[in-house]
């Protein structure tokens, strides 16, 4: 009997490792061709598991879905009429828990000392402006030299940025978050074998990807195989190449939220909902129609850091209110459903958006968005492929001069044409994309001979800036700012109210958090959902 057993389950087991290896050969074949996967004898043909990526440091998840943007408003104080309701669809992203620290913007400064010293015009042009705690009637003049340097402010949302520096401090954050990843884990070479980073060129994940940043003290010690036939290996050893999109390695870049995911993320309804069910709907990003907590261990607290009423702040002394007079720490009070922190009330919040009082009267029900430039990365070689950069290491980009795809000749004299408008200087700072404070400019398209423009922020609406500051503060310059702040009354609480002010513009009442956006599948938690079963790939 025993021996009938152990003869059984050495059966089982070769007909299980044949099972296996025939599953494991199966999955790693193309079902259009059959060719192996992942195999350097026929080519080198690459698959990668599929996988839901990760966030990027800092951010958490939000499930998208359908929402009436402008719905949680109540009431229009200023008789602006902007808020006008329309149901859209926002997909799934990633959005920052927090608000970007004090500390988070003195890291951001250390690194411009330590990578570029001798630039003080860079260093300079990325310091917040302090001077916006400046006021004639007040005695603020300590948070001038305090607020951002002191530790004891550390914690506090940064305030002083205009809207343009939060997009360069998205773009920094973008690649020094994929720099990181690709030291620690050996794709490049480490922190340490990297110390004496004077004099090189920083790193861009744009400039990576396209294989441009490569070389002795670069490389890491486990870079990924390099399964392509024509690879070159050195000194007789395996191939190598950097990490690819493809990979799955690299994060998508940090960028600012969009008004319609913003908006959408601070009511967080997600709380409120079952089987599609919206079950009460919400003024604030909290239930309930009042400011204070109803929790017995909490009741009557305040739920976010504003302005009660004029000339109070901060409450009486001995129960503060909401235990702040100016901003308060990043994570204070309750967060969201969402699991975001002080969606309302501390700051109001940069979003991407360029400001139209009536933005919304044309609009994509999904993922509305009004402010796109469309770009291309200029080529400093187009027959090799190579990317030109400016003198910090990035792509130059210069206006998309077509909405589609040019044939292969196109594209080469549109990129030399590109290359001899700067007199073939590529390592110049890249020029400004397109005119911020004048209306669209048309630029002849190379393909079809139809004008075609790059800048669609406006909707190909027109501004008439003879009227600007007499009749309009509106431009092309506008950007949308939500959510409420430390002096701000508990109107601008609620997520539906918006303002705008100058991209160049800043204010000890304004700052941001950042969003990045979710790729494949945009549904966050599967587990325990009814799902309809489907025939899966062989090729995972």
């Amino acid at each position: 009997m025993r021996l009938f057993f152990s003869k059984a389950a050495i059966v089982l087991f070769a007909a299980g490792a044949v099972i296996s290896s025939c599953s494991k050969s199966s999955s790693q074949r193309s079902e259009k061709t059959g060719m192996v996967y992942n195999n350097k004898d026929n080519g080198g043909y690459m698959r990668f598991r599929q996988t839901h990526p990760s966030p990027g440091p800092g951010l958490i998840a939000i499930e998208g879905g359908t929402f009436v943007m402008g719905g949680s408003a109540d009431q229009d104080v200023a008789y602006e009429n902007h808020n006008v309701r329309r149901r859209v669809t926002v997909p799934s992203f990633y959005m920052d828990e927090t608000e970007v620290s004090n500390q988070d913007w003195l890291d951001y400064l250390h690194w411009i000392n330590i990578t570029f010293p001798e630039d003080r015009e860079l260093y300079y042009n990325a310091t917040p402006d302090t001077l916006v705690w400046r006021r004639a009637l007040s005695a603020n003049e300590p948070y001038v030299d305090n607020y951002l340097r002191h530790p004891a402010f550390q914690d506090y949302p940064v305030v002083g940025v205009t809207w343009e520096q939060a997009q360069e401090y998205c773009v920094w954050r973008t690649d020094r978050t994929n720099e990181n990843i690709l030291r620690e884990k050996g794709y490049l070479a480490s922190w340490k074998d990297n110390a004496a980073r004077q004099g090189k060129e920083p790193f861009n994940t744009d400039i990576y990807t396209n294989n441009q940043i490569r070389g002795e003290g670069i490389d890491g010690k486990k870079m990924m195989p390099d399964l392509n036939p024509n690879a070159q290996a050195a000194n007789g050893q395996k191939a190598v190449r950097p990490v690819r999109m493809e990979d799955g390695i690299l994060k998508q870049g940090y960028r600012l939220p969009s008004e319609a995911e913003w908006e959408y993320a601070a009511l967080a309804l997600v709380g409120n909902t079952e089987f599609e069910n919206i079950n009460d709907g919400k003024v604030y990003p909290w239930n309930g129609l009042g400011v204070r907590s109803p929790k017995k261990s909490t009741r009557g607290l305040i739920l976010a850091n504003f302005k009660r009423g004029m000339g109070d702040n901060a409450g009486v002394a001995g129960y503060l209110n909401d235990k702040a007079d100016i901003t308060a720490p990043v994570r204070s009070y309750a967060p969201n459903d969402f699991g975001l922190y002080n969606m309302a009330g501390n700051v109001n919040e940069w979003v991407g958006d360029t400001y139209r009082q009536m933005t919304f009267e044309d609009f994509d029900d999904f993922n509305p968005f009004r402010g796109n430039e469309f770009t291309n990365k200029r080529m400093a070689d187009p027959a090799k492929g190579t990317l030109a950069k400016d003198k910090y290491g990035r792509p130059i980009k210069d206006p998309a001069k077509s909405n589609r795809k040019m044939k292969y000749s196109e594209f080469i004299a549109q990129q030399q044409g590109a290359q001899n408008s700067t007199t073939g200087d590529a390592s110049a700072t890249a020029p400004a994309v397109t005119p911020a404070d004048s209306t669209a400019v048309a630029i002849p398209s190379l393909i079809a001979g139809k004008p075609y423009t790059n800048d669609y922020r406006d909707y190909a609406d027109t501004v008439d800036a003879s009227l600007y500051g007499t009749t309009t503060l509106v431009n092309n310059k506008s950007k949308v700012y939500k959510g409420g702040s430390w002096n701000d009354l508990a109107y601008w609480l609620n997520p539906a109210t918006r303002r705008f002010m100058d991209q160049d513009n800043a204010s000890a009442e304004v700052g941001f958090r950042c969003a990045m956006t979710l790729v494949g599948a945009p549904e966050i938690n599967p587990q325990g959902k009814p799902h309809i079963k489907v025939k899966k790939s062989k090729t995972r």
